[in-house]
């Protein structure tokens, strides 16, 4: 491509309303553009890296025997309250009304629709297996959309489907898929981890994420020092400490006045947060529930609505709490409250703690389990740095992710509850068995420039840029630099070499900076020495410069 008549530019000042380093390189390089809050526009620089990001996504789900399909993004809303999802998507979902007063939504996923294409051929289990995968455009009302290509209103993803009759053929099909997910992330060169993750309102039987490394990641990664557990820490399993048994002591209400978080109550009684349990209350679907957790610890509500098979759970309000105790937050405790009661596992483990007496100012001390009643003892908390590994005892320590990539082990979730069926060697009726495999192609994009960028700018993998090379003319009066620059030009096209001519009547400087800004891997500089045969060529990762004859030129790529 030749700059001097194409649609190109960039922007020289880092730009406001972008909060991470990707969208706002991504903005500024001219490769992206916002349009509303959550939704972007792909100029023609930043749709060549989409593209190029998509063509490995596809090479690989090719090679692994996937068939491409496209699906429609308006789908009647009906489809969602069959599979029972409607009412998980909630307010994430754009609805609206045609003409007809007919309800569709804007496709959060793709599941209910890709059992329904698959219903048009699956009738024996000799139909299956088979492997379905589209890219397409999905749409969730983010309640702050951020982070530029992170988390948005509009995105697209790749998402698969497999079929099977079983089981065992799903864990073939589902090892396929994850083979291909790691080819795809290493020709990417992209820092990722593979963990363990909640199944979420996909449900199934196993989620595993690609997470990519950085440090301005939405998810926590809980990884050990000893071995390869990676787990997302909404399902990290927490192995605790062992703690010292004390002789147990009667429990006694004391005050505190005006000290309401677990640290100023501590601090004022002089005791450690070991010491503390704190008591929150949770609404699960409507169902107010106190959960009884360390005061070292977070609670985690994915592990409670897990434990409590909720599909809305959330941190009750003041106002709520009052409707079962008459006490502000930092008063509350499991004694006498009226309600169901969870303790965490860690808490079992305890001896003569401090909870919140239920009334404003004051705590009790010295409580043990013997003190109060309790449904169930669970894990229900967030692991901490430093905890041990649940597989090897080793010691815990966090980074942050990017979920670029997902597969589920989905089972008979959606078949059972959309009715698609086979009848198996026997001549029973049985549900057929899925795997769903989701990959953010936008995502990537943003979580390669967190990952690879420095003060100048992007720098893309080679397999990733919108361009191998950039060929840059000091002076376009020079004829001979002209002609060499075209020839070099030329030469690259012939030979496949994706190209771009940086012909534009600008300052050689602000040809520099725009190159090294896009990310270009390689750049020539075709300058004085043009009239010897020589040219100046850069490496944007390592900075490299070296001075190389015009006839050597392409053997110095290859």
């Amino acid at each position: 491509m030749r700059l001097s008549n194409s649609f190109f530019y960039t922007i020289r000042e880092d730009v406001k309303d972008e909060e991470t380093v990707s969208g706002n390189l991504l903005v500024r390089s001219g490769m992206i553009k916002k349009s509303s809050a959550g939704v972007y526009m792909f100029m023609p620089m930043g749709y060549l890296v989409f593209s190029n990001i998509r063509s490995i996504v596809k090479k690989y789900m090719d090679e692994a025997g996937a068939q491409e399909l496209v699906m429609p993004s308006l789908i009647p809303e009906e489809v969602y309250v069959s599979s029972g999802r409607r009412k998980a998507f909630g307010s994430s979902m754009f609805s609206l009304v045609d003409r007809a007063n007919k309800n569709y939504v804007l496709g959060p996923t793709h599941e209910e629709l890709f059992l329904n294409a698959a219903s048009n051929k699956i009738k024996s289990y000799k139909d299956m297996p088979f492997n379905l995968y589209q890219f397409q455009n999905k749409f969730r009302d983010e309640a702050r959309p951020r982070y530029g290509l992170i988390r948005t209103r509009e995105f697209c993803m790749k998402d698969a489907y497999s079929f099977d009759a079983d089981l065992d053929g799903l864990d073939k099909s589902y090892q396929k898929m994850f083979d291909a997910y790691k080819k795809i992330f290493d020709e990417m060169g992209m820092d990722y981890r593979i963990v363990r993750a909640d199944t979420g309102v996909m449900g199934g039987l196993l989620s595993e994420e690609f997470q990519a490394i950085t440090d301005i990641g939405e998810d926590v990664v809980v990884l050990c020092d000893k071995c390869d557990y990676a787990s997302n820490i909404e399902v990290s399993e927490v192995i605790g400490h062992d703690m010292v048994r004390e002789e147990k002591k009667a429990m006694e209400k004391v005050s505190t006045p005006g000290y309401e978080s677990v640290i100023d109550v501590a601090n004022y009684l002089n005791i450690s947060l070991d010491k503390m349990a704190k008591t929150m209350i949770v609404n699960v679907d409507g169902e107010l529930v106190a959960c009884v957790i360390s005061g070292k610890r977070e609670l985690n509500l994915v592990k409670v609505g897990k434990l409590l098979h909720g599909m809305d759970v959330e941190f009750a309000t003041e106002e709520e709490a009052a409707k079962i105790v008459d006490a502000k937050f930092g008063s509350l405790g499991p004694v006498g409250i009226n309600c169901k009661v969870i303790v965490d596992n860690e808490v079992l483990k305890m001896t003569n703690f401090v909870v919140g007496a239920n009334s404003n100012g004051y705590h009790y001390i010295n409580v043990n389990l013997s003190d109060f009643k309790y449904d169930m003892a669970s894990d229900i908390v967030n692991v901490m740095e430093g905890d041990h590994c649940p597989k090897c005892g080793g010691t815990l320590y966090f980074k942050k992710g990017i979920e670029v990539g997902n597969t589920f082990k989905l089972g008979t979730k959606y078949s059972e509850a959309l009715n698609l069926r086979y009848v198996d060697k026997d001549n029973t009726l049985k549900p057929v068995v899925m795997g769903s495999y989701g990959i953010g192609v936008a995502r990537c994009m943003s979580a390669i420039v967190e990952q690879s960028n420095d003060e100048d700018g992007i720098i893309w993998p080679i397999n990733i840029a919108p361009y191998k090379v950039s060929i840059v003319i000091i002076n376009n009066k020079d004829e001979e630099q002209v002609n060499v620059a075209n020839s070099l030009y030329d030469y690259f096209n012939k030979n496949n070499v994706s190209c771009l001519l940086d012909d534009r009547d600008e300052r050689a400087g602000i040809k520099f900076k725009d190159m090294d800004l896009i990310g270009i891997p390689y750049r020539i500089v075709v300058g004085k020495k043009a009239s010897e045969g020589i040219v100046e060529v850069k490496d944007r990762k390592t900075k490299e410069i070296k001075e190389i004859l015009v006839n050597d030129i392409l053997n110095y790529f290859n």
